[in-house]
């Protein structure tokens, strides 16, 4: 059974959390405007996609060859999200801007490849989630495609909204953050559940 409630709020808080993409495209907003930064984050839409798209199929493989591995990835999976909840609690709101680099689409794309936290993000979402219901390669495609569009839609919030989430974290960094490591500590649990 397909947990959507679950699924979206994992999404969401991975996507809309401080990270690698968000940070800089707020920087880059602050610094060059939102339009001077919009090549950068549409580099962060195709990277994410790529990079989505690799994790699936790796993930769909390892799912059909390894049915055993279901456990494995939702232990590690509760794991992570517990470790992002505590990360999440735990950040401040000292945001700092990176005047000297220019907002370029590659740098966008690139920067997909070495971010971390898209990795685990896909490869959580999809053998937690999506794998368990949906085998299809038309299903994959899809949740990749969501999964991409939510993912960088974090990142072009935070450009948008960069100057207002920089007062709203400031003044509110404590509940605002005690509230989103609240829903993934529930999203953890609801994987055993």
């Amino acid at each position: 059974m397909f947990h959507l409630y679950d699924f979206l709020i994992y999404c969401f808080i991975t996507a809309y959390t401080p990270g690698a993409n968000n940070l800089l495209s707020m920087s880059n907003a602050m610094r060059l405007g939102f339009r001077r930064s919009v090549r950068f984050n549409l580099g962060i839409l195709v990277g994410f996609a790529a990079v989505m798209s690799i994790c699936t199929v790796f993930s769909a493989t390892l799912y059909s060859f390894l049915p055993k591995v279901k456990i494995v990835m939702q232990i590690l999976g509760a794991v992570y999200m517990l470790y992002l909840a505590w990360k999440v609690w735990k950040s401040s709101s000292e945001l700092s801007a990176d005047g000297g680099r220019e907002a370029s689409f590659l740098s966008g794309m690139v920067l997909q490849f070495a971010n971390p936290k898209i990795y685990i993000y896909a490869i959580t979402a999809m053998s937690l989630y999506i794998l368990p219901v949906y085998h299809s390669a038309a299903a994959l495609i899809g949740f990749t495609a969501i999964l991409s569009l939510i993912g960088a839609s974090g990142s072009f919030i935070w450009a948008l909204f960069g100057a207002a989430f920089c007062k709203l974290f400031s003044k509110h960094t404590r509940l605002v953050n005690t509230i989103m490591a609240l829903l993934l500590i529930y999203c953890a649990v609801s994987l055993f559940l």
